[in-house]
C-alpha cells in the first residue's frame, strides 16, 4: 500500500482546487492522509462529509488532548496552558461562545461600519495619492483588517507590525516549530500586559467589556483572556487579509463580472460571496478528534484518530455547487464552508463579510481603471502555510 498523501498538497493553478484533492474527493472521500507533524489522519473532502463531521459532538477540538494532531502548533507554551474558544468542547465551549457572541451580533458589527469605511477610504486616499504600481496587500488588504481589530480590541494599531509579523510565524509551517512556538509565546506575552493594563482600567472595547462582564459573573479568568485576545487577533486580520487580495484578483480576471458590480453595486455581497465559496484561504484549520468510534458514510473513524475538513474542496464539490469551478457572483453560495460549520462556525463572519463588501465597493468605485501591473502568473502566491492568499499584489491604474 502506497504512503497517505501529505498535506499541504501542492497547487498547480493558483484558480483551482487542488489536483490530488479533487481525485480524492471523486475517488476516496474519506482518506488517509498525512499532517507536516506526521500525524496521520482522515481527510474529508466532500460538502456534505464535512458537515456531518463539524456538526458531530463525538469530534473533539481539543487541542490539549495528547493523541489531538499537530500539536507542536499549539503547545502550552503558546497557549499558556489555557484553551481558545477554538479548542473547547461543550458545555465548556457552549458558555465560553454564549458570552463572547454578543460582541459580534449583526447590531453590533453594523455599528461598527463608519468605522470601516473610514479606514478604508483613509487607505485608498493614501494608494493614490502614493506612487504607482502600488501593492494592494500592503497598501489596502493587510491594513483594513489590522485597523479594524485593533479598533474592537482596544489593541494600539502602533504595535500591528509586530503582530502581524508574529502571527505570521505562527501560522507558517516551512518555519521551524520552535521558532512559531516562540512567536506564539511572544504574541501571548505582548497580549499578556495589554489585559492586564485593561484589568487595571477596563476600557470600552471587547476585552475591556469581557473582562467586566466575566468578572460580574465570577468566571474571570486572565489566562484566558489572554488566550481568547490572541484567538481573535491572529484570526481577526489574517483570513480577511487574504480573502480581499484573493477576491480582488478573481474580479480583476473575470472583467465581465466586474463590469456587472460596477453598475450594479448591489451585486458586490454576491460577488464577495462567491469569493469566499472560490477561496477557503484556511483550508485544513478545522481538525477534530474521534471520542468514540464514528461511522461517517460508511468509513469507520476510531476513537482516537482524527479527521481534517479540507475546506476549500468541499466549497468545490459539484453535488454541493454547479459548475463549481465557475466564478458566478449570482450563485447562491452562503452554504460554503469558508466560515466552518457546526457550534464552531466563525463568529466573526459578519464582521469579515462587512470589511470585504465595503473595500471592494469603494476600490472599484475610486479606482473604476484599477489593474493588475504584473501578468497573473507573475503574481506571488502564498502556496505554501496554514493561510492562502497574495504575498503582493502589484496594480496601476
Amino acid at each position: 500500500m502506497s504512503n497517505p498523501p501529505v498535506l499541504p498538497m501542492q497547487r498547480t493553478c493558483p484558480f483551482a482546487p487542488i489536483d490530488e484533492q479533487v481525485r480524492l474527493q471523486e475517488e476516496a472521500p474519506i482518506a488517509q492522509v498525512t499532517l507536516p507533524t506526521g500525524d496521520q489522519v482522515w481527510a474529508l473532502t466532500r460538502h456534505e462529509t464535512i458537515r456531518k463531521a463539524l456538526g458531530d459532538t463525538r469530534f473533539s477540538s481539543d487541542r490539549l488532548d495528547p493523541r489531538f494532531p499537530g500539536r507542536t502548533i499549539t503547545t502550552k507554551q503558546m497557549t499558556g496552558g489555557a484553551k481558545m474558544l477554538v479548542a473547547m468542547d461543550p458545555p465548556e465551549h457552549t458558555a465560553a461562545r454564549r458570552l463572547l457572541a454578543g460582541e459580534f451580533t449583526v447590531k453590533r458589527m453594523s455599528a461598527l461600519e463608519p468605522q470601516i469605511q473610514r479606514f478604508v477610504d483613509e487607505r485608498i486616499d493614501a494608494m493614490l495619492a502614493g506612487p504607482r504600481p502600488a501593492d494592494l496587500v500592503q497598501a489596502l488588504a493587510l491594513p483594513v483588517p489590522s485597523l479594524v481589530i485593533c479598533e474592537l480590541l482596544g489593541v494600539p494599531y502602533s504595535d500591528h507590525d509586530s503582530f502581524q509579523q508574529l502571527s505570521n510565524k505562527i501560522l507558517a509551517p516551512a518555519i521551524p516549530v520552535e521558532e512559531r512556538q516562540q512567536a506564539g509565546a511572544d504574541l501571548r506575552g505582548y497580549l499578556d500586559e495589554l489585559v492586564a493594563g485593561k484589568e487595571a482600567e477596563p476600557a470600552d472595547d471587547l476585552l475591556g467589556r469581557q473582562i467586566a462582564k466575566q468578572r460580574e459573573l465570577g468566571t474571570y479568568d486572565h489566562a484566558a483572556m489572554v488566550s481568547m485576545a490572541l484567538m481573535l487577533l491572529v484570526a481577526g486580520h489574517e483570513t480577511t487579509a487574504n480573502a480581499i487580495g484573493l477576491a480582488t484578483v478573481m474580479l480583476l480576471e473575470h472583467p465581465e463580472q466586474l463590469a456587472a458590480v460596477k453598475k450594479d453595486p448591489s451585486k458586490i455581497p454576491g460577488a464577495v460571496e462567491e469569493a469566499l465559496r472560490y477561496f477557503a484561504v484556511a483550508e485544513a484549520g478545522n481538525v477534530r478528534l474521534a471520542k468514540e468510534d464514528v461511522e461517517i458514510d460508511g468509513v469507520c473513524v476510531r476513537a482516537g484518530e482524527a479527521v481534517v475538513a479540507l475546506s476549500n474542496t468541499g466549497n468545490h464539490d459539484p453535488a454541493a455547487f454547479e459548475n463549481p469551478e465557475k466564478f458566478d457572483l449570482e450563485r447562491e453560495a452562503r452554504h460554503h464552508l469558508t466560515f466552518g460549520y457546526g457550534p464552531h462556525q466563525c463568529l466573526g463572519q459578519t464582521l469579515a463579510r462587512i470589511e470585504l463588501r465595503t473595500v471592494l465597493t469603494s476600490l472599484f468605485a475610486r479606482i473604476p481603471d484599477l489593474r493588475l501591473a504584473v501578468p497573473l502568473d507573475e503574481l506571488p502566491f502564498r502556496y505554501e502555510g496554514q493561510v492562502y492568499g497574495l504575498r503582493e499584489l502589484p496594480v496601476t491604474w
